[in-house]
């Protein structure tokens, strides 16, 4: 019998495997999925790969608890090894196994192209991958890239209370969330992400969207403003109602230094994104900016990875962004005028 969304999933399917990480016959596919994940997206991939002419295992398993590196002791040592033994990785996982030691093993050894796309549900694969323009969508975030990297001082702002600003290192990596077809780290479509000079990172980071770093703080989307307080790179302290509450409880109880460090910071540029509670989705929410505390991969170091026991996402809404003074987004909405018709074309 039909299913809701069956020929858009379908669609969207295709043009994941076959545009965006664009397999070849015989690749090897390995799908990765947690008992609380959407088991029909994992199927549907498995099924286009198979068809596309991949080789394909799909692992479906118990949900581990927390993120990265704390998940090990709840998965099966098969699935561990295996992980950078395959040519393509799909990861549906809604408990992440991004950033886990095995996970960069698999990033790093210059064969497997890992997509991460950890919990999405079938609406949501369609909406953010299906009903895309990739052509426009490239076009806008090559050009978002070639501003910022250009940019020395960067200044992000937004009403709940950001205004943090930093340095950038013009050799670190950019990361353009597009294709998936290259060896490493990549991330659902719509994110632009980079690491700034941590000791130059100082000010606010007012998270008034959505937290997501496993256990206690899976906090998803707020009802209140979290605040981060960041003088060169370190959270010197998080203030905020009961909630703030949580997250530095969750942090003190880690008992590690580098989860106070700056990781990333992301902008979101997903077209068709919502703030829902998945945080693949959340922080890709066109407008706003994602920033990461703890484990850096070395996506965004270009070097060995800063190791830490986890890893934090929160995202700020509706923000303000400043490239060396110049104003290319104000409370969310595209203003820098070689932007301004892309962003229409995808119905911003």
């Amino acid at each position: 019998m039909p299913t809701y969304l069956d020929m858009e999933l379908t669609k969207a399917a295709y043009k994941l495997i076959h545009d965006q990480i664009k397999l070849k016959k015989g690749e090897s596919v390995l799908i990765t999925t947690d008992s609380i994940s959407n088991f029909r997206v994992a199927e549907e991939l498995a099924k286009m790969a198979d068809a596309l002419g991949g080789k394909v295992m799909l692992a479906w398993h118990s949900t581990p608890k927390g993120y990265g590196e704390v998940t090990i002791p709840y998965l099966p040592e098969p699935l561990i090894a295996c992980a950078d033994k395959t040519d393509v990785w799909i990861e549906l996982n809604n408990q992440w196994l991004l950033y886990s030691s095995f996970w960069n093993k698999a990033v790093t050894n210059g064969r497997t192209r890992q997509v991460m796309l950890g919990g999405l549900s079938v609406e949501q694969i369609v909406r953010c991958i299906g009903m895309v323009d990739i052509d426009v969508q490239a076009e806008f975030q090559s050009r978002v890239v070639e501003m910022t990297k250009a940019a020395s001082h960067v200044r992000i702002t937004n009403k709940a209370g950001t205004d943090v600003e930093f340095n950038n290192d013009p050799n670190r990596p950019m990361n353009s969330e597009i294709l998936h077809d290259k060896p490493g780290a990549n991330f659902l479509l719509g994110q632009i992400g980079w690491a700034p000079i941590e000791e130059s990172i100082n000010g606010i980071i007012a998270i008034d969207g959505a937290i997501s770093g496993g256990g206690d703080a899976e906090l998803g989307v707020l009802d209140e403003t979290i605040s981060y307080h960041v003088e060169k790179g370190r959270i010197k302290d998080i203030t905020g109602g009961k909630k703030a509450k949580i997250i530095r409880d969750w942090f003190a109880g880690l008992d590690d230094p580098n989860m106070y460090i700056a990781a990333h910071v992301c902008y979101g540029f997903n077209p068709n994104a919502r703030l829902e509670g998945t945080t693949t989705e959340d922080e890709r929410v066109w407008g706003s900016t994602e920033w990461g505390f703890g484990y850096q991969g070395p996506n965004f170091s270009g070097g060995a990875p800063r190791e830490a026991k986890s890893h934090i996402d929160g995202i700020c809404l509706d923000c303000t962004v400043y490239l060396d003074g110049r104003v290319i987004m104000e409370d969310g909405n595209v203003v820098a005028p070689e932007l301004v018709e892309l962003a229409k074309q995808l119905g911003h």
